[in-house]
C-alpha cells in the first residue's frame, strides 16, 4: 500500500455513501474498486452508495458474503460486486468471473488481499480505518493504472 497518499476522514456513514456515489461517475469498463479494511470499516456501505448511484436510489444491495459475487447492470456496462473474504486462493475468484466481470464491465472488490499478486492492473485502492481520534472512518485513495493522474479530488 502507498503509506504517502494522504488520509481522508469519513465522519458518518452518509459520507461514506457520498464518496461511494461519486466513484460510480469515475469508474469505466475494465476497472475495479478495491476496499482494504478491516471488518465494519464502511466497505459496504461505500459498495452499496456506488451499486445504488449506478442503477436506482433504492437497488436492493445485499452483502455478497455467501454468494460471492452479485451483478448490477449500470448505465453504460455491468458491475459485478465480489466479496472474497471465504476465499483460500487467488484462483477461486477468477474461477467465479472476475476476468469475465472485467472483460464486459467493471468490479468492485471487498477483502482484495485475497488475490495477493492477482489483484487487477487498473484499479483504485480504497483503504479504510478507524479515525479513533476525530471519530468516523478515514480512508487512503490510492490509483493504479488507468486511475492514474485522473485527479480525484476527493470532498466530504
Amino acid at each position: 500500500m502507498n503509506a504517502t497518499a494522504p488520509w481522508h476522514l469519513l465522519p458518518d456513514e452518509q459520507a461514506t455513501t457520498a464518496l461511494g456515489a461519486a466513484l460510480a461517475d469515475r469508474i469505466l469498463r475494465g476497472e475495479a474498486i478495491c476496499l482494504w479494511g478491516p471488518l465494519g470499516s464502511g466497505k459496504s456501505t461505500l459498495a452499496r452508495g456506488l451499486i445504488r448511484a449506478l442503477t436506482r436510489p433504492d437497488e436492493d444491495v445485499p452483502s455478497p458474503t455467501f454468494t460471492l459475487v452479485q451483478f448490477y447492470e449500470g448505465p453504460d456496462f455491468p458491475l459485478a460486486h465480489f466479496d472474497l473474504y471465504r476465499l483460500t486462493s487467488a484462483s477461486e475468484a477468477y474461477e467465479i468471473g472476475l476476468d469475465e466481470a472485467l472483460e464486459d464491465g467493471a468490479a468492485l472488490i471487498e477483502w482484495p488481499e485475497r488475490l495477493e499478486e492477482d489483484l487487477p492492473q487498473d484499479r483504485l485502492d480504497i483503504v479504510f480505518d478507524t479515525d479513533h481520534e476525530r471519530g468516523g472512518r478515514q480512508v487512503r485513495l490510492i490509483p493504479h493504472g488507468s486511475w492514474e493522474g485522473r485527479g480525484l479530488e476527493f470532498r466530504t
